[in-house]
């Protein structure tokens, strides 16, 4: 149960992952007395996916922490735009776009990912398409330094992205502008370059946690890193 006075965390999973791989992280700050809601983030556009992830923190009484993980960062840096219970942001190995700024463009924008010659995709009736990683190629491409067994049942449940949302540009104010923001980089990320979660930091002016060797999955092979940042950013939605 939540103390009184602690904000809210929303966790919000990006492209390739699902809310249950936060469960390390979860564990850590509902130890911490912190309410948690690992929020299902629909992976459909940039605009639908914030306004679900909006609601639910409309629907919530007192302070807010927004966290995303990789396209989760574009969803968080739109929903809590001008949410005045939303304190603080954190970005985990995430996008932070600004307005007319997709996830495939800040990622293609500096050079060092190897996600698209890893992807598969699914036609969808409406002329879309769903994209995979896929599985064999999964935990070398995201998960490197988590175990095998674990990315085995990662790249099972992964949840698919469709093209227009990897594509989609950022639009209006975004509230990392506004609202204190923290970044953790997972510096042998193959998904987002290094160079672009500097640049994004550093853009944001955020306070930024840099772990050496982490790959994309960082809130799975260090949770206790994540759960950390993410109590600082709480700690400062409070003061």
């Amino acid at each position: 149960m939540a103390q009184d006075g602690k904000p809210t965390i929303v966790l919000v999973h990006g492209a390739f992952a699902e809310s249950g791989g936060w469960g390390p992280v979860v564990d850590r700050l509902q130890g911490a007395g912190h309410r948690v809601v690992a929020a299902a983030n629909p992976l459909r556009s940039v605009a639908y996916d914030a306004a679900q992830v909006r609601a639910l923190v409309d629907t919530i009484d007192g302070p807010v922490v927004l966290v995303g993980h990789s396209y989760g960062g574009m969803v968080i840096s739109k929903a809590g735009a001008a949410a005045e219970n939303v304190k603080a942001l954190v970005f985990v190995a995430a996008f932070a776009p600004e307005a007319g700024e997709s996830a495939a463009a800040l990622s293609s924008q500096f050079p060092g990912s190897t996600l698209a010659e890893t992807l598969r995709p699914v036609p969808l009736p409406d002329g879309n398409q769903d994209m995979y990683v896929a599985q064999e190629l999964y935990r070398q491409q995201f998960a490197a330094d988590v175990p095998e067994e674990t990315t085995r049942l990662m790249a099972a449940t992964q949840r698919p992205i469709t093209v227009a949302a990897l594509n989609d540009p950022a639009e209006g104010p975004q509230a990392w502008a506004s609202v204190p923001s923290f970044f953790l980089i997972a510096e042998a990320d193959k998904n987002i370059p290094l160079a672009a979660h500097r640049f994004m930091a550093e853009r944001a002016k955020g306070e930024v946690v840099s772990i050496e060797g982490a790959s994309h999955a960082v809130f799975a092979s260090q949770p206790a890193e994540v759960a950390d940042l993410i109590l600082r950013a709480a700690r400062t939605g409070v003061q």
